[in-house]
């Protein structure tokens, strides 16, 4: 089975929960392009996020889905709102979704948390998830430690339940990896921010345009946050911060509101701009309905060519 079977969409893919990128009208786009659009709450209100949902269905008729990060100080009351708007995918992030299951579950919900290891992939499947998603330390935003390629198989082998793939894919090659590592489908998160969609600042998808290979790098290890953003002066600046000793209200001080200034006021050298390692494989901005057709397409085209040696 594929992912795509399972959410009823066109592609095996999930668009992943971006706090202030994944609007409603963003998961809209998606969820019209052939894929499973996020509304991302983090960093909105309880209110805020039933608006979005609203927009959402204005604008399509297919399936879409909520990502709730669980340290939001709203994600009980958000939890509620899912469920009696019996939304069709909930996932999660930052937390045991494990108190919400079954509230989620009775109104019909597929619940998919997204999870850093096994351990907590086994304890969320015990616990009624209908799939995890195996996020490796490529992916931009926040991040573990363990590889996609490493992470994956590892999942697939302890679990029953469907796995999907996310970090570090963003081209046909990368999701015939991920059918191989045992995953069902895959998330995809840095590849969308150069879409025609997206609302981030032009800024914002320019820096991404211009990443190289080497151009992320992981805040907040040390105060264990990590974070993956575009190297920038924030970015520098943060580091050295923390080598230097500073404590962990400090550093959030200093970033407090970067994530904000980098997607509405596209500032690239003070704003976080949250992009994985493929970032330097992005360099056209395109509609989301062809970034999906041509990650596809280059899959079966991987594919072919390695039953050909």
């Amino acid at each position: 089975m594929r992912l795509n079977d399972m959410l009823g969409t066109e592609f095996p893919f999930i668009q992943g929960g971006m706090a202030n990128i994944a609007t409603g009208e963003f998961s809209a786009a998606v969820s019209n392009a052939g894929a499973l659009g996020l509304i991302g709450s983090g960093g909105m209100t309880t209110a805020q996020l039933e608006q979005h949902i609203r927009r959402c269905r204005e604008l399509t008729d297919r399936p879409f889905g909520v990502n709730i990060m669980l340290m939001n100080p709203e994600a009980a009351a958000m939890a509620e709102l899912v469920a009696r708007e019996k939304i069709p995918v909930v996932t999660t992030g930052a937390g045991n979704p494990a108190p919400y299951m079954e509230m989620w579950k009775k109104a019909g919900c597929l619940v998919i948390p997204v999870i850093p290891g096994v351990a907590l992939a086994r304890r969320l499947e015990g616990a009624g998830a209908d799939a995890v998603i195996a996020e490796g330390t490529e992916s931009g935003g926040h991040v573990g430690e363990m590889t996609t390629m490493a992470l994956v198989p590892q999942v697939a082998d302890a679990v029953r339940i469907p796995v999907i793939a996310a970090g570090g894919i963003a081209d046909g090659r990368q999701l015939l990896a991920a059918f191989a590592l045992g995953a069902v489908g895959v998330q995809l998160g840095t590849c969308l921010l150069v879409s025609e969609e997206c609302p981030i600042h032009d800024n914002y998808k320019q820096a991404v345009l211009k990443a190289k290979d080497s151009d992320t790098i992981v805040t907040g290890r040390i105060g264990g946050v990590p974070v993956r953003i575009l190297k920038n002066a924030m970015a520098r600046e943060y580091v050295q911060r923390e080598k230097a000793g500073a404590d962990k209200m400090e550093l959030e001080q200093y970033t407090l509101g970067s994530l904000r200034r980098a997607v509405f006021d596209g500032d690239v050298h003070r704003g976080s701009l949250m992009a994985g390692q493929v970032a330097g494989m992005c360099r056209e901005i395109k509609p989301l309905r062809r970034i999906f057709e041509e990650l596809y397409s280059g899959y079966r085209t991987a594919l072919e060519a390695l039953k050909e040696d």
